[in-house]
């Protein structure tokens, strides 16, 4: 997509900047969170795998197996999103935004009943979704879910600055990306000190974060974002 369709109101509006940079934010805090209460990523499977394996060839079949379910249900929540683009088309970004939430309420008010079936299983299948629905902003693939992608955009856009026939919009892309990275980890951030201050309470605020991407995307029209 072109920087004139930016301008002209063309963007899609899973991919605009708001709506991306408020589902990194979420990305970075539940990934914080079933860290700390678990003890694995809800978002980083290669992190999960790693583990599993080096446990495993460790011969430590007890914490290997710890990081089997998060891998397991995040390959569900890749099928479930992938049937949500099928199903439902354009309206994909919006239901899965509203299965994120009522998945996290549903977690945080059963996580003292079945904590490790609620934590480790539904929000890896949140973030899986997320991961699968929301793929680019304003056009361009990104990730909501990690940073290494959007370190990687950040940084080629800000060295085609050096070009002197560098396209319209490429300093605009890296600020995109860099801000990507950043309020991912401000997520983090912000989701380490809930969980240790609030653990009960804590998912409260992703769901709010999704909260406003869902009634973002509502307001705006089916084709375009203001």
């Amino acid at each position: 997509m072109s920087t004139l369709d930016v301008a002209a109101g063309l963007v899609r509006r899973e991919e605009t900047v708001e709506v991306v940079l408020l589902l990194a934010f979420a990305g970075g805090y539940i990934d914080a969170y079933t860290w700390i209460i678990h003890g694995v990523l809800a978002n980083a499977q290669t992190a999960n795998l790693i583990f599993l394996w080096g446990y495993a060839a460790a011969g430590n079949w007890a914490k290997a197996v710890h990081f089997v379910p998060p891998i397991l249900a995040f390959a569900l929540g890749i099928v479930i999103a992938a049937w949500l683009r099928r199903a439902t088309g354009e309206r994909a970004g919006a239901i899965s935004t509203l299965i994120e939430i009522l998945l996290l309420i549903s977690i945080g008010i059963l996580h003292n009943r079945m904590p490790d079936l609620a934590g480790t299983l539904g929000i890896s299948l949140v973030a899986a979704m997320q991961a699968a629905i929301f793929t680019k902003v304003e056009g361009v693939l990104c990730s909501t879910v990690m940073i290494t992608g959007n370190m990687r955009q950040a940084v080629e856009h800000m060295f085609a600055m050096t070009s002197a026939d560098a396209p319209a919009g490429t300093l605009r892309r890296s600020g995109i990306f860099a801000a990507l990275c950043a309020v991912f980890g401000f997520g983090a951030a912000v989701g380490a000190l809930a969980t240790k201050s609030i653990p009960n309470l804590a998912l409260g605020v992703p769901v709010v974060a999704l909260l406003a991407v869902l009634l973002r995307c509502e307001a705006m029209p089916r084709e375009a974002a203001s």
